[in-house]
């Protein structure tokens, strides 16, 4: 039975025929039981405005106004033509219905009009003697009520599948809208990503670099101290790995990790780990916490850490030999101050005006994108007496 339905809905005009060979031959009965007062014309005429009336239902939704046309056409023929009302006249309240529904908007206005209009004209050229003035009002009345019905409930269809027809463009378009922030988010997320990765290799290799040039200085000379910075090296080897497996496991959706969990993310309460690392690589840093320490947005966490991270990792790249640096946090009520500052050679011109210095974004204008997605504020530039300094200030409160 489905199966049956399904073929029905899609081909409609195989219904419409059906039901029009239905009103033929009923019309067709009809006309020939009738006597016609014109003679053979308007028998030949009736049959004529039957078989066009029949065809426009048949017709009616490939044309609707096409055969709302020819319909107006065969009533024309009838009041001309002194043809009486037939069955085949019920394809005027089809076509009003159909057009109401599917026709364009003049043809709705113009079905309208000729509905309400034919039971008036009907009445006039064929009257009923036998019933007085306001009997024929009334019955008139009576008559055109089924073509504003008609009209009515066409109309209605057509304002209901608007309705749902803007309801599936909105549903589309809120799906590609979906689309479109997965993809941003993506987006986002690797650059995050790549944001962390760049953070996480370039100061664990740089500190790897320094320790194995130590190393090899004084392989001959020291063997303990050339030990030592091979554990370093080791060590901060690890640690990179562990931090690169965290990160990429970002990407691997769906599997099995074999370690079932991966390295937290660095916070504020691993600064001083960092620094006594980078001191294990060289480079003196003096470090200070300032205010009273407490839990912290998570995002202001992670960012603090990077910051420090960038900067100290910029300072072993472009301080020279013999400088050093200081690391400042200080706890305010409504956000985590900053200040990073060393007395080297201090980093290139183009490394924080342009780009960084390979062009691509990196350094310093990744500091600047992670503290403005915390709504933070970065000032990074030359010191006054030589060296280079990057202040950072941190809301608690996150950006919406």
């Amino acid at each position: 039975m489905q199966r049956l339905y399904d073929f029905l809905r899609r081909h409609p005009t195989w219904v419409d025929s059906f039901w029009a060979v239905l009103l033929l031959g009923l019309s067709t009965v009809e006309s020939m039981s009738q006597a016609h007062p014109a003679g053979p014309v308007s028998g030949t005429a009736s049959y004529l405005v039957v078989v066009v009336l029949c065809l426009a239902v048949a017709l009616r939704r490939r044309a609707p106004a096409r055969m709302l046309v020819a319909v107006a056409v065969s009533g024309v023929v009838q009041l001309a033509l002194d043809v009486p009302v037939i069955s085949a006249d019920f394809a005027m309240l089809v076509l009003i219905y159909t057009v109401a529904a599917e026709g364009p908007r003049w043809a709705s206005r113009f079905a309208l009009a000729g509905g309400l209009a034919a039971a008036p004209i009907s009445q006039f050229r064929w009257p009923m003697d036998e019933m007085g003035t306001s009997a024929r009002i009334f019955y008139t009345v009576i008559l055109m009520v089924p073509f504003a019905l008609a009209w009515v409930l066409g109309d209605s269809i057509r304002t209901r599948r608007a309705y749902f027809a803007q309801l599936e463009e909105r549903a589309a378009r809120l799906e590609k809208e979906r689309e479109a922030q997965a993809k941003v988010a993506v987006a986002a997320e690797r650059a995050r990503i790549a944001r962390e990765l760049h953070d996480v290799v370039a100061h664990n290799v740089s500190v790897m670099v320094v320790q194995a040039d130590g190393a090899a200085y004084v392989l001959d000379g020291s063997p303990d101290q050339a030990k030592k910075a091979l554990e370093t090296i080791s060590g901060t080897g690890r640690q990179a790995l562990a931090e690169m497996r965290r990160l990429l496991g970002v990407l691997r959706t769906g599997e099995q990790r074999e370690s079932g969990e991966y390295v937290p993310q660095p916070d504020v309460g691993q600064i001083e780990d960092l620094v006594g690392q980078v001191r294990d690589a060289g480079l003196p840093v003096d470090f200070k916490v300032e205010g009273t320490p407490r839990a912290l947005p998570s995002g202001v966490e992670l960012t603090a850490y990077r910051i420090v991270q960038e900067a100290l990792t910029n300072t072993r790249k472009h301080g020279g030999s013999g400088a050093g640096a200081s690391v400042r946090l200080v706890y305010f009520d409504d956000g985590l101050g900053l200040l990073v500052e060393d007395d080297g050679l201090g980093a290139p011109h183009e490394l924080y005006e342009e780009g960084g210095a390979d062009g691509k974004g990196h350094g310093l204008i990744g500091m600047r994108e992670r503290v403005g997605m915390v709504g933070g504020t970065l000032d990074a530039g030359p010191r006054a007496g030589g060296g280079f300094r990057v202040s950072v200030l941190l809301p608690l409160k996150q950006p919406d």
